[in-house]
């Protein structure tokens, strides 16, 4: 194991479970020093107690502005300028587009994009300043293509695409990079959830149900929260100096 991110604080939110998880352990066993951000302490205690003084926790709601800024200057004093920022914290809502309300869509585009475009806020001065920097939002397939029933989740996430597209060119001379994954149906908490309500609703096997969720994967499966993690991790090294503004699909194929 090479430890290629030694002295280095990286910053990733909804690292709890999960996509978020497997990166930070990534990140960890790389060498950084990671800050594990979330809405509650219980699901990021049992990294900052196994990585003992590499890691550490901050609470906020990444669509608070106060919140994160308090975070942000908080996990900084304790652990030193953030050199790379994972934005991962996100959730998901379905409903047909005529039954959604307002409410909802609000509340997809504040913790998917506005969360996003807050918690670079905090980091890219610094990172502009010191000439070094790697931002990765975790955006979706979702980013990419459009899903019936989640037309705000599917909204808000080409909006990180979007949003990662225009400042990695803003900042390509500062020494900045800033790319998103895009994972197709992952085998997470979230979708264990998502095939529980159509089995509930359906009256379908669970079988039948997952069979819907890894259609669209060419490869017939469900991604691994850890082969998205080696995707962040790799754009979070050296060797991707040169890769910015990209959107990069780990969905077995799946566009």
């Amino acid at each position: 194991m090479t430890r290629d991110l030694n002295n280095q604080h990286a910053l990733v939110t909804g690292a709890g479970q999960g996509i978020g998880e497997a990166i930070a352990r990534q990140l960890l066993a790389h060498g950084a020093r990671v800050t594990v951000l979330g809405r509650r302490a219980e699901p990021l205690r049992k990294l900052v107690d196994e990585f003992a003084g590499q890691c550490r926790m901050e609470l906020a709601d990444v669509a608070s502005e106060s919140e994160v800024k308090t975070a942000f200057d908080q996990a900084q004093q304790a652990q030193g300028a953030i050199s790379i920022l994972v934005n991962n914290a996100g959730q998901a809502q379905s409903a047909p587009f005529l039954k959604m309300d307002a409410a909802q869509w609000q509340n997809m585009l504040a913790v998917n994009l506005t969360g996003t475009m807050l918690c670079m806020q905090q980091v890219l001065p610094a990172m502009a300043a010191a000439g070094y920097g790697r931002i990765v939002n975790v955006a979706s397939t979702a980013g990419l293509k459009g899903y019936a029933y989640v037309a705000a989740y599917v909204a808000a996430k080409h909006g990180v695409v979007g949003l990662t597209r225009s400042l990695a060119l803003e900042f390509a001379k500062k020494g900045v990079t800033i790319n998103a994954v895009c994972p197709g149906y992952t085998e997470t908490e979230i979708v264990r959830e998502s095939i529980a309500r159509v089995v509930e609703k359906t009256g379908r096997t669970p079988e039948q149900a997952m069979a819907e969720f890894v259609k669209g994967n060419p490869q017939g499966r469900l991604v691994q929260p850890q082969e998205v993690a080696d995707a962040v991790l790799w754009l979070c090294g050296p060797g991707a100096g040169a890769v910015t503004g990209q959107a990069i699909a780990v969905a077995g194929g799946e566009v």
